[in-house]
């Protein structure tokens, strides 16, 4: 405990530093185990070194991955924080019970790490929150088949900005790896046939998923609440007020603005990288070397994110309707194309059941791992990684990853790594990122009786 509070004092004396004008010594030397984590990140890197794994400021928008035809602005990014909340978007709800209920935030939320806080993520048809989301269950008001769910587990949308397409099966996105699966997407008014419109993939996703989730954004600019028409003229031309299509995609535009600055830039391995090198324990300092050496995680968790844009078959089982805990999945079938993972998207044999590498920052925050929701920890998904046993039967062993193989760590490796990915990849302060109020004074991320309730609102 002696070590961990230390640890905590230490980052937040270099959250104080770093936020000044000048750079003083750093807090504690570096020892011989800081030495050598460096030299395993210079050949991790391709020589690179510590900046190669820097994220950068989250006001940092010249040194943001973005797209170029939605640059940041600092009052676009304002803009969409708040629709990001707003559960006053909530308002074409297949029931009228839903009305101003659920936002973006239901399903992706701070309190866990810009995941659900459970296997499936609920927007409309939710009720309560509980203290990390943990507690959203269906409402008595809904049918199970109104109840808006996601059919695998909500990915994070921390440090998205370095996620050129989106979704575990990277569907969204008119560009990059999309480039060439022009004949998957549908029609217009289906969510994929957004890729058209020729924006990445977070703000493809977050036009789309304005549609998907009934989220209706233009009306919010023509009512009493200034705060967002002022904010609008500012981030966008004043013009486009007049032009219903720009302005429902502008308002998406600025909601994905937003998303591209949730960067855990103050997690104790971003303040090490920093030059704390107090940030870190002992233990979690041997866990990253041996994330970035014999652990091999760095072949595919690389870069700032700890992430690439790679896909993988890694024998996990899918998202399956039954008992999570105290969660219960529905209207999950077998017949789920998310099941079969990029393959379900593009249609090709050798993308079958192959998942996006996630980025592993503010983990632990979210108590399910996999695309199926199938680890409650880390360190399960570290020990199923290191023997490399197939959980899914419906993966054929042809279609598994040369990735997939044992890794030879003993029990102590394992816990040293599982403290690094738990506590040094952990963010304390995401809270940063969260608006106090919105401009309707509405509760967020739900507005539902609840979980007015459970938050406090």
């Amino acid at each position: 405990m002696k070590a961990r509070n230390l640890t905590k004092l230490l980052a937040i004396s270099s959250i104080a530093f770093l936020s000044g004008c000048s750079t003083p010594d750093p807090i504690v030397e570096a020892n011989n185990l800081d030495l050598e984590l460096e030299q395993q990140l210079t050949q991790s890197s391709g020589g690179i070194g510590k900046e190669y794994y820097r994220l950068p400021e989250s006001n940092d928008f010249n040194n943001i991955p973005q797209d170029p035809k939605n640059p940041l602005s600092t009052e676009k990014v304002e803009l969409g924080k708040f629709l990001y909340h707003e559960t006053g978007l909530a308002q074409n709800p297949k029931n009228q019970a839903g009305m101003n209920t659920y936002s973006c935030a239901s399903c992706h939320h701070s309190k866990a790490g810009f995941q659900a806080g459970m296997p499936q993520g609920m927007g409309e048809g939710g009720s309560g929150f509980g203290v990390h989301g943990e507690s959203r269950h269906v409402s008595e008001l809904y049918d199970m088949k109104d109840v808006d769910v996601q059919p695998i587990r909500t990915p994070s949308a921390m440090n998205i900005a370095y996620q050129t397409n989106v979704l575990w099966n990277g569907q969204f996105g008119g560009t990059h790896l999309n480039i060439g699966t022009e004949a998957s997407w549908k029609d217009n008014g289906h969510p994929t046939g957004t890729n058209r419109l020729g924006f990445e993939g977070i703000e493809t996703q977050a036009i789309a998923g304005r549609d998907v989730h009934r989220l209706v954004i233009d009306k919010i600019f023509m009512t009493n609440y200034s705060t967002y028409k002022d904010l609008y003229q500012k981030a966008f031309d004043p013009a486009s007020l007049n032009d219903p299509v720009k302005l429902k995609n502008n308002g998406a535009l600025a909601i994905a603005a937003y998303e591209r600055t949730l960067l855990s830039n103050q997690a104790p391995f971003q303040m090490w990288l920093r030059g704390n090198y107090g940030a870190m324990t002992d233990d979690e300092k041997e866990g990253a070397k041996l994330f970035f050496g014999k652990g091999q995680c760095s072949t595919c968790h690389n870069g700032p994110s700890l992430a690439n844009m790679e896909f993988h078959a890694l024998g996990m089982t899918d998202l399956t309707t039954g008992s999570y805990g105290n969660n219960e999945v529905i209207n999950v079938t077998d017949a789920n194309p998310e099941h079969k993972g990029r393959g379900g998207f593009t249609g090709r044999d050798e993308d079958m059941y192959k998942f996006k590498v996630p980025q592993l920052y503010n983990l632990k925050d979210s108590p399910f791992y996999g695309h199926g929701a199938s680890f409650t920890s880390v360190k399960e998904v570290i020990q199923y990684k290191n023997a490399a046993v197939a959980q899914n039967s419906n993966v054929p062993v042809d279609k598994l990853s040369s990735q997939f193989k044992p890794l030879g760590l003993s029990e102590v490796e394992i816990d040293q790594l599982t403290e690094f990915i738990d506590h040094a990849l952990r963010d304390p302060n995401l809270d940063r990122y969260v608006p106090e109020q919105l401009p309707t004074g509405l509760a967020f991320p739900n507005n539902d009786n609840q979980s007015i309730i459970d938050l406090g609102f």
